[in-house]
This record gives structure tokens, sequence and C-alpha cells, in this order.
């Protein structure tokens, strides 16, 4: 959520002219993030949050707008996107596909306490029931294909040893995939739901924000991103308690199957790859704009090597 292309006020109210939303008060530029450029903006009518695609294809959008609405209408607390006049979702601003979402309460928590994973735990779980009956697919854009493809660009930038780490995890989890992966029950999940994608309301979650890089992948691996970011503090330490408090409550609403769970240390792996990964891209292959945030690798590439050498249990005991 970084600000790369830079809106002036008459953008913004030819933008809302095809809303039902009032007449813009304020607008802020949001800058935590890395991939789309936001704005939060005010009118006479409420608050919203603007997003501007930088990467995604128009013809991609439709999926994410679909997805975020199916949610919201199975009462899954998450952005929902506000329909324009005419009845679509989709606008375009400053030569940008763009889309205006209701803006959420609450607020990210960066040191979440094990009550915050408990209500996070039970959200995830009615997500990944509700998409059960979400049929639109669509593809990872950073799935291990991408991921052959960016270790080939970063070659000449990385050090022997991080090339030769990389190149170890792609060719694992090349053969794991035929494998382990294979039972695995797959629909359409969030993908990145780190803790600043989740917003609180004391304990409660009360949204799901960002679901610009859901797609069609393992449940799995929805649980082995949140418990690399939500399980573990800044000091790469585990936390078993913040992930037994998750695990519990999702638990209790869809059960991991035992394939799940024969397959959840090379997932642990594949995610903290799959991030180790962008962010490198991020950081040797930056993209120019006016609020740039840039993620350091470096703790995904610490988390790879623990998980290595050992993993934290899937199910609490």
């Amino acid at each position: 959520m970084s600000v790369y292309t830079r809106v002036e006020v008459e953008d913004l109210r030819a933008l809302l002219a095809d809303y039902a939303v009032g007449e813009l008060e304020d607008f802020t530029g949001i800058s935590a993030g890395v991939t789309n450029t936001n704005y939060f903006v005010d009118t006479t009518l409420g608050r919203w949050v603007l997003t501007l695609f930088e990467q995604v294809e128009a013809d991609e959008l439709p999926f994410f707008m679909q997805l975020m609405d199916h949610l919201a209408g199975h009462g899954v607390p998450c952005a929902h996107p506000v329909a324009r006049n005419d009845g679509g979702f989709l606008s375009a601003v400053a030569g940008r596909p763009a889309a205006l979402v209701y803006r959420l309460n609450g607020r990210s928590e960066e040191a979440p306490e094990p009550t915050h994973c408990r209500s996070l735990g039970g959200v995830v779980a009615e997500m990944h029931r509700a998409v059960a009956g979400f049929t639109p697919i669509q593809r990872n854009p950073r799935d291990l294909d991408w991921i052959q493809t960016a270790a080939e660009r970063l070659d000449s930038a990385l050090p022997a040893t991080e090339r030769a780490l990389l190149l170890e995890e792609i060719a694992f989890q090349t053969d794991t995939a035929q494998s382990l992966y294979a039972e695995l029950p797959a629909a359409v999940v969030h993908a990145d739901l780190f803790r600043d994608n989740v917003l609180f309301d004391t304990y409660r979650v009360s949204g799901l924000i960002d679901f610009y890089y859901a797609c069609h992948d393992y449940l799995l691996f929805d649980l082995a991103i949140i418990c690399n970011d939500w399980a573990f503090d800044d000091r790469d330490r585990y936390q078993a308690e913040h992930w037994q408090a998750f695990m519990r409550a999702y638990a209790r609403r869809r059960s991991p199957t035992d394939a799940e769970i024969a397959a959840w240390p090379a997932m642990l792996r594949a995610a903290a790859l799959r991030f180790w990964v962008s962010r490198l891209i991020d950081a040797h292959f930056p993209m120019s704009g006016e609020d740039v945030h840039i993620k350091d690798p470096t703790p995904f590439k610490r988390l790879l090597l623990a998980h290595r050498e050992a993993v934290p249990p899937l199910l609490a005991p």
C-alpha cells in the first residue's frame, strides 16, 4: 500500500461523481505496504479507501471485486467494494484502474496477543468455508514458476550463499509439489494475511483487507503465511501460545486433513520462500513512486533457514 501514483483533487472529484458517496472533504496517501497506490478518502457521507492498481492487469480485477463481494455477503468481515452508479465496481484514476472500497473500523496490531490470534483463527476458518461456494478461479501470480523466473533475474544480484539456498529450495519445492501437495484441499485463498492486513476492534477482528494477491491455491498455504507472521515475533522467536490460540479456533470450524498435517513442514518453507523472493525482487528492482515502502527480505530468509531445521506443529496439542 505504497503511493506510486499521485492523485490530484480534480481526479478524485471526477471519480466521486460516478458514485453515490457524497462530496469530497479530504484525502491522504497510505504509505504502508508494497504493491498498489492507496488513499484514504473522506466524503460528506463516509470514509473510504481508494486503490489504484499498479501491477494487476485490468482484466484480472473483476475476480477480486467478486471475491470481496462474495465474502462480505457470507458474513466475513472484509473490505467490500463500493458499486458505481452504473452497478460496476471498477473505475480509472490517473491512468490506472481503480476501486473504491468501504473503510473498515479498527486498526492493525503490530504486536498481537494470543487473544487476537484466536479471533483471527475463527475468521480465517469462516473465510475458508465461504470460498467453497466461490467458483471463479485465478492462478497464483507468485507461484513456483514465478519464483523460478525471479531467481534467474536475481542471479547476479545475490551472494553465492543466497543463490545456493534459493536454488536448493526451488528444487525441494518442485519435488515436494509432486508428492506431498497432491492431495491438499485447494480453493481461493487470501495469500497475504500479514498483521497489517487484519484490523481489530480491541481483540475482535473487524476486517480483512488487501485481497489483491488472492488466488486459487492450497488452504494450507494461507495457514503457512499466517503462521510465519503471527506466530513469530520480530526477533524470529516462535510464540507457541499465539499459534495454538489461532489453530484451536480454526480447527473448531474446519479440521485440517491428514494430507495437510503431513505437508505442513514443506508448506511453511514454501511460504517463507515466496515472500523472501518477492521482497528480494522489490529490494533489488524497486518500482518508482512518490512514497515507496520496501520491506526487508532478511526475516524470511531466516525463517526459511529455521524451517529447514525444525517447524512448529500445525495442530495445537
